[in-house]
């Protein structure tokens, strides 16, 4: 028997598309934008009735899921931008 050769199926790219817990915009991690990007993904989590964490732990917790799966495939620049939208969720949710 031959074993067929199928496309890899990435678990992550779905979590990223549909979100059980925020519905984010589609797009957000791509935004040059850290500041656009933290308000949105704020809102998201604010917005949220399905999430299990305070809208700072989703928001955030969505964020760093993103960069740790997008890993290698990040750019130099984009990884920047989303640090940067990190300290800026800390800001807005007065967690500095």
């Amino acid at each position: 028997m031959h074993k067929r050769k199928t496309k890899p199926r990435y678990w992550s790219a779905e979590v990223t598309k549909k979100s059980n817990a925020l519905d984010l915009a589609g797009g957000v991690f791509t935004w040059e934008d850290p500041k656009k990007i933290a308000r949105s993904l704020m809102r998201s989590a604010r917005g949220s009735e399905r999430r299990k964490g305070t809208p700072y732990q989703s928001a955030m917790s969505m964020l760093n899921f993103y960069i740790n799966r997008a890993g290698k495939n990040l750019s130099k620049k984009q990884k920047l931008i989303l640090e940067q939208a990190k300290q800026e969720l800390r800001r807005l949710f007065k967690k500095t």
